[in-house]
């Protein structure tokens, strides 16, 4: 079997990483060309991804990122179309929702190929978001879809999708965690050079569109670190950078922004920090494989699970008191013991249902 992977985005290197690895086991007969749309062109936020983690070179490189959403779905399904003509996979594998998941889906799904789609079925309810129009729309396209969780196989009955598309895999992200930390442990040393101490700092990630590009949002979380008793590191997403100099925003004293962070130094600074704050989806489950709680900086999450184990806390920016109320819960928080997300072995399952069947 021939797969075609599309990935562009940070989530999205981590999860071929280790979907990729499984790929490449003795006796599988499985061949796999990587396309990358170049989504995420910053080399912090995509070359040392596939440095430490060991992913195969991609095959075709497309550069299309920086514009709009309209502007980079529709050059990536131009592109992607180009390279399914030329390559005629058995079938399409994507990650996530971002628009280079969407953009091969749709270029695959039009020239009849079958697409897989891992991380199936998640949903935060709120079509304002991009994210969650490209993975609805994802998943309606798809062949066959991985889902993460029961709570993600649940929403697909509920939209209509019951059949034997839909496979309940695990999350690949809790593979990557188990099989990564060693190795982050023994190579990192953004501890030492960032100067922290173990649980004395917050870690804070912030990049979505509705908080990213609002200016109010931005300086409603940025005041409720400015009042907080710890210390906050903020790896600055280009965006998140571009938006703060165009509004004019400074940072407050004890917010101290460092570039992108590889997956390495990243695994290092969850496991260490007292709280992470972030309006990621990834970043809220790498914090609660590490244990550390986490203040989510939206209405609303994909990962309810965690909300409802108390490991993650919903704080929307909506007022300096919300994010504050988050973020003094969190302090002291112990969730429940849960394992919502499989057992480390998503991958394999991924690769064994690709290699059993006859997709047509």
């Amino acid at each position: 079997m021939k797969i075609i992977t599309v990935i562009g985005a940070r989530p999205q290197f981590i999860k071929a990483a280790v979907v990729s690895r499984a790929f490449r086991e003795i006796d599988r007969d499985i061949t796999e060309q990587i396309v990358h749309t170049g989504q995420h062109f910053d080399a912090n936020m995509s070359d040392i991804f596939f440095k430490e983690l060991e992913i195969p070179e991609p095959t075709h490189h497309l550069g299309i990122g920086g514009g709009t959403h309209g502007s980079n779905t529709g050059k990536m399904i131009e592109a992607v179309e180009v390279v399914l003509m030329k390559e005629k996979p058995d079938c399409l594998l994507v990650y996530g929702d971002t628009d280079s998941t969407l953009a091969g889906a749709l270029a695959a799904v039009k020239l009849h190929i079958p697409v897989a789609h891992v991380e199936a079925g998640l949903r935060s309810f709120n079509r304002r978001m991009p994210e969650e129009i490209n993975r609805i729309l994802t998943d309606h396209a798809s062949t066959l879809l991985f889902a993460p969780t029961q709570t993600a196989v649940t929403n697909l009955q509920t939209e209509g999708i019951t059949d034997s598309r839909v496979h309940l895999v695990g999350d690949v992200m809790l593979d990557a965690a188990m099989h990564y930390e060693p190795m982050a442990l023994k190579k990192s040393r953004v501890l030492e050079t960032l100067g922290l101490s173990t649980k004395k700092f917050v870690l804070a990630t912030i990049h979505r569109a509705e908080n990213a590009d609002d200016a109010g949002r931005m300086k409603i979380i940025l005041e409720s670190f400015a009042n907080f008793e710890l210390p906050v590191v903020m790896p600055m997403h280009p965006r998140t950078k571009s938006r703060l100099a165009e509004f004019g925003i400074d940072l407050p004293r004890n917010v101290r922004a460092v570039a992108p962070v590889g997956y390495f130094d990243m695994i290092v600074l969850e496991l260490n920090a007292r709280i992470v704050a972030t309006d990621s989806g990834g970043v809220q489950k790498e914090a609660f494989y590490y244990q550390t709680p986490c203040v989510t900086l939206r209405e609303e999450t994909e990962w309810t699970e965690l909300v409802e184990a108390e490991w993650n806390f919903l704080a929307p920016p909506l007022s300096v008191d919300h994010i504050r109320l988050g973020l003094e819960k969190a302090m002291g928080a112990k969730g429940s013991p849960i394992q919502p997300y499989g057992d480390g072995y998503a991958a394999q399952r991924i690769a064994d249902v690709l290699e059993s069947v006859v997709v047509s």
